[in-house]
């Protein structure tokens, strides 16, 4: 099952980067590129920096300036992570291109990379809620509180899986067919975002 490879390669990320918790940390990707698994475990990578960015931009004595420059590393990624996404789900339309969709096929809500995203950050957050079930410095009742919570993101991560497994399904059989708009960020676009065209 697609999901399956997913997962996997989501934890191998995840475990990589721990293996230092820098996130200056290089890429280490083992697969070959260009290939869905480079671009599933580098979608990972991504979302498992960004998670780290985002922890230590909340430090509330974090130095103004070094804040200002982590935003700007996060915008960045926030950018890299959508593109992507998009290029994730150009291997789809790739791949079912020549499939026939049915008379009556329906579009799906979001587009299979899209949910593959929001895998990405399941695996992480179950990750991160581990690691708080486990914690040696924390109470009782917050180990226990976080295994509750962690048992709820197991169930997320497994129907999250098998609908997207359906999706795919779908889209393979031609009951449902992709429709993908791209992301069109403005805020990033130097021709869109009046704070930056104003400026010149």
């Amino acid at each position: 099952m697609f999901t399956e490879i997913c997962n996997r390669i989501f934890n191998e990320s995840i475990e990589k980067y721990h293996e230092t918790d820098n996130v200056d940390t290089p890429i280490q990707n083992r697969y070959e590129i260009k290939t869905i698994e480079y671009f599933l475990y580098l979608k990972n990578w991504i979302d498992t920096v960004q998670w780290h960015y985002e922890d230590i931009i909340r430090n509330p004595n974090i130095n103004p300036v070094e804040a200002l420059v982590l935003k700007r590393k996060i915008d960045k990624s926030n950018q890299d992570r959508t593109d992507l996404v998009e290029l994730i789900d150009s291997y789809f339309l790739d791949k079912y291109k020549d499939v026939k969709s049915s008379a009556d096929a329906t579009i799906n809500t979001e587009s299979p990379a899209w949910a593959i995203d929001r895998l990405s950050i399941l695996a992480l957050k179950i990750y991160h809620m581990q690691q708080e079930v486990i914690r040696k410095d924390a109470t009782v009742e917050h180990n226990a509180a976080c295994q509750k919570k962690l048992d709820i993101l197991l169930e997320q991560q497994k129907d999250l899986s098998i609908a997207i497994e359906q999706l795919i399904n779908d889209i393979e059989s031609g009951r449902k067919y992709m429709k993908v708009y791209k992301q069109m960020k403005m805020y990033n676009d130097p021709s869109l975002n009046p704070v930056l065209y104003e400026k010149k």
